[in-house]
């Protein structure tokens, strides 16, 4: 039999939660390319309930990447007083490694770049 489950249960799944007998709550957020989405699954005997999930389709993939590469921008700006605004290609490669970081904390609890890597000092 076939069954068609919704993306938190999947991630869920493939992550490998709910081998475990006792009963666990976990939270999965969803940061796709048009969408965040993110969702509360209670895991108990080896069936997954979702118990509630929320989305905004106006933050997610690049609206998230976006807003992300507004902040080092900012923040450059604000601390090493270089306005990166106008520079394409630093901007490209920052965003490359937001891109980077994104795809790391699927996997990591953190990720660490240094703002000399993005300029290649």
């Amino acid at each position: 039999m076939l069954r068609i489950i919704n993306e938190p249960t999947a991630a869920a799944m493939a992550y490998g939660f709910g081998k475990k007998e006792e009963e666990t709550t976990i939270f999965v957020v969803d940061l796709g390319g048009g969408t965040f989405d993110v969702s509360i699954l209670v895991i108990e005997d080896g069936i997954f309930e979702v118990v509630s999930t929320r989305g905004d389709t106006h933050l997610g993939g690049i609206d998230f990447d976006n807003r992300v590469l507004d902040y080092f921008v900012e923040f450059i700006k604000r601390v090493h007083k270089w306005d990166i605004s106008k520079d394409n290609f630093i901007k490209k490669k920052l965003r490359l490694e937001i891109e980077r970081a994104k795809r790391a904390l699927s996997s990591e609890h953190e990720y660490v770049f240094t703002i000399s890597e993005i300029f290649g000092e």
